[in-house]
């Protein structure tokens, strides 16, 4: 601080004994000043405390070194991913990363796009719950890049990265009945998400191909003690009218139904009940039944989001892309018996 204030490029100047532009050749092409006046603004810099305002200097330059990231849920381990991978591509380009959750919530997230474009961030990658792609055209026309994630773009003008969440939905039944089961229920939430509708879809178009039963059941939300809650009305049921399978649409349901399903061992898993989840998170290899899961490939979402955002930056004439990963399944305990 100089005089209670915080130290400019000024103070600097005044200490070393030169000007202002030499201290701005210092920070910004340090190659163009002698050796002498270099070591001087830098033991100035040290000693008085100096902190480039960079806000400052990237509204001169019309370009942020900040991305804003905008997810459905940061509780959910597969965003935690999605996120790790943005940030580990963003530091290997220098950037940072700010990331928030919508909670999937239209309003939370209509509020986080514009505090993003506000701070005049370099771009901004969407996980999005839906209901904002008018904002997104204005923002977009305003010059701030938006790349969708887990969507594709549905209007012209933008970028996405997404899965094939139709194929995914079908890998999971396949699997189940390929494994010979035939009743089949799909534990689901948040229907109006399009990964959601999309892995109903895949899941009843497979289940109609094998001539299966196919039962949905709504819980209340994309979480474990929603998962365990739908998990503990199977319990309830007689054994006769129990599914001989459930595909849930995340992971994190099929861990909550697979606690309902563990719970005073009431119904084994996969003698009973095969189980199969879907984004194949980290805690999916490890929880008390290893749990077959339908992968997404997270990490590597993220890192082609962040590309695909640096394109539409250096080259804004050229087509935008759409990029779409097709999902794996990975075979564990919950269906191998």
């Amino acid at each position: 601080m100089a005089g209670g204030r915080p130290v400019g490029m000024k103070d600097v100047a005044q200490a070393a004994g030169v000007s202002v532009g030499t201290v701005s050749n210092v920070l910004n092409r340090p190659e163009v000043v002698s050796t002498d006046r270099r070591e001087r603004v830098e033991a100035a810099i040290v000693s008085l405390g100096y902190v480039r305002n960079d806000a400052a200097r990237q509204l001169k330059l019309g370009r942020s070194r900040t991305v804003g990231a905008i997810v459905l849920d940061s509780g959910n381990p597969f965003y935690t991913q999605l996120v790790g991978g943005i940030e580990a591509a963003a530091e290997a380009s220098e950037l940072a990363v700010i990331a928030g959750s919508s909670g999937n919530r239209a309003s939370r997230e209509k509020l986080y796009l514009s505090l993003f474009e506000e701070q005049r961030v370099r771009g901004i990658l969407l996980a999005s719950a839906g209901g904002s792609e008018e904002q997104i055209e204005r923002i977009r026309q305003r010059g701030t890049p938006v790349v969708l994630v887990e969507r594709e773009r549905e209007a012209a003008g933008g970028s996405s990265v997404s899965v094939d969440d139709v194929a995914g939905g079908e890998i999971a039944v396949r699997h189940l009945t390929g494994i010979g089961r035939r009743r089949i229920a799909v534990i689901a939430a948040r229907p109006e998400l399009r990964q959601v509708a999309d892995r109903l879809w895949g899941a009843r178009t497979a289940a109609a191909e094998a001539g299966a039963e196919l039962e949905v059941l709504e819980a209340e939300d994309l979480t474990v003690l929603a998962g365990r809650t739908i998990g503990e009305h199977l319990v309830s049921r007689s054994a006769a009218e129990r599914p001989d399978a459930v595909f849930c649409v995340n992971d994190l349901l099929a861990v909550g139904a697979l606690q309902a399903f563990a719970f005073r061992h009431q119904v084994a898993v996969p003698e009973q009940i095969a189980l199969v989840g879907y984004d194949d998170i980290a805690f999916a290899r490890s929880t008390v039944v290893p749990l077959t899961s339908v992968a997404q490939p997270a990490d590597l979402m993220g890192r082609t989001a962040l590309a695909l955002l640096e394109e539409e930056i250096a080259e804004q004439a050229s087509p935008r892309r759409h990029v779409s990963f097709r999902p794996t399944l990975v075979e564990r305990a919950s269906t191998l018996g």
